[in-house]
């Protein structure tokens, strides 16, 4: 086995930052509908779906098992949470944006979600234990984000519209999707926060609540 010096600069800003990006094209599509789903947006969507919340965190989490579990060079027990869960969200990034790119079926996305509340809450569980508030914080919103995933993809408390004109053709509003897009712009807007913060506290020895 090949070991490094320990360093504490994980490369977690990666991660929180294509994770927020993400929340941040996703939400305001789900909250204010803008822009509206079509073929063109949702294939657009779908794209950035892979590259920036899957990729980035998928770089992420393996950088951080082959740091903690191979080159020793990350010794905090706390990130073997974190790369888990980077390289789980990554992952499942991936499935999200492919499938929102070519315009399949959501309703397994509510069973997906059942899974990654579990390893959401896990994450509360360990950060808030540690004393690292702000990740559990962050973990607290991702849970918010599966448990309306669930509510969202099986239209849960959803009413059809009555039939409308051929003018005017009502579309019923998904409670679940609402929620969904909230928490995405809420945790996205916390996630940029966490990338600014821990950069600055790495690069000019800020002292920042931070990730």
């Amino acid at each position: 086995m090949i070991s490094f010096a320990t360093t504490t600069y994980a490369p977690v800003v990666l991660g929180f930052f294509g994770l927020g990006t993400g929340y941040l094209i996703y939400g305001p599509q789900e909250l204010f509908r803008f822009p509206k789903r079509n073929l063109s947006v949702d294939r657009s969507t779908g794209v950035w779906g892979i590259w920036l919340p899957g990729f980035c965190q998928f770089v992420t989490g393996v950088y951080m098992f082959v740091a903690l579990l191979w080159f020793e060079s990350l010794k905090e027990p706390a990130l073997y949470t974190a790369a888990l869960a980077f390289s789980a969200y990554g992952i499942h990034w991936f499935a999200m944006g492919w499938n929102r790119y070519q315009g399949n079926d959501v309703r397994p996305n509510g069973l997906m979600s059942i899974a990654f509340v579990i390893i959401s809450v896990l994450g509360m569980v360990v950060f808030f234990s540690v004393g690292a508030w702000p990740l559990g914080v962050l973990f607290a919103g991702l849970t918010g984000v599966y448990l309306s995933e669930i509510f969202a993809s099986f239209r849960i408390g959803v009413r059809e519209p009555a039939v409308g004109t051929a003018d005017e053709k009502p579309t019923a509003k998904n409670p679940g999707e609402l929620a969904l897009g909230f928490f995405h712009i809420v945790t996205g807007v916390w996630l940029m926060y966490l990338t600014f913060a821990t950069s600055l506290n790495i690069s000019l020895a800020y002292s920042l609540p931070a990730g």
